[in-house]
């Protein structure tokens, strides 16, 4: 039986490879969806077998509307990987959540509006239950992880995904401050509510490069 994936990530802007893994093999995954953003590339991290998916393609070609979610989660899923940890750049609408802090949110709003964000329909009817959209287990586990670093590390909030590729306005990101949003971004929805239709446990490292606007 062949070993399982104990791992899946997907990189977000600027991670677009993994310089630790080693034995590493390109595996071009076609699905039902079309194609992922990039071959997936499958090799040992500290002895676990771990693929890497970088989102917007080698080289970034791919702004976050154009990225083919549902082929991204399908090929990991068809690997057989259980479990992703999405890496994700974005903005700070929070002053005490400083860029270089790293954030693993624990509920997310979807604010997009042009992307295909489900695998059923035409035919095929179901509903996933989204009331806490991240993986609790997984999530805690990359908290641990990154404490063990020394690295600054808040556990919980709110990630707002915005339709891009364009930035907030000022009276936006105050709108959403005014929500009680943590963080902003362009690519967590609908890729982790796509997870949870897969019945994977999905997980967000979020990175804050800015404090939005």
């Amino acid at each position: 039986m062949p070993e399982p994936i104990a791992l899946a990530i997907i990189g977000g802007s600027g991670l677009y490879s993994m310089s630790g893994l080693t034995d590493t093999r390109e595996m071009a995954v076609e699905t039902p969806f079309g194609s992922p953003s990039a071959p997936i590339v499958v090799g040992k991290l500290e002895d676990r077998k771990v693929a890497f998916l970088a989102r917007h393609g080698l080289g970034h070609h791919l702004a976050p509307g154009e990225v083919n979610y549902r082929a991204n989660i399908y090929a990991l899923k068809s690997l057989g990987a259980e479990r992703i940890v999405s890496i994700s750049a974005c903005g700070s609408l929070r002053e005490d959540f400083v860029p270089r802090h790293i954030v693993i949110p624990d509920q997310v709003f979807d604010y997009t509006k042009n992307r295909k964000r489900s695998f059923f329909g035409e035919g095929l009817v179901a509903h996933a239950g989204v009331a806490d959209p991240f993986c609790n287990e997984l999530a805690a586990s990359l908290v641990t992880a990154v404490r063990a670093t020394g690295a600054t590390v808040h556990a919980g909030g709110a990630i707002i995904t915005i339709e891009g590729p364009r930035f907030s306005t000022r009276v936006e990101s105050n709108v959403y401050r005014s929500w009680g949003i943590s963080i902003i971004g362009m690519t967590t929805s609908p890729e982790a509510f796509l997870a949870r239709e897969a019945e994977m446990c999905y997980a967000l490292l979020g990175l804050p490069t800015d404090y939005d606007c």
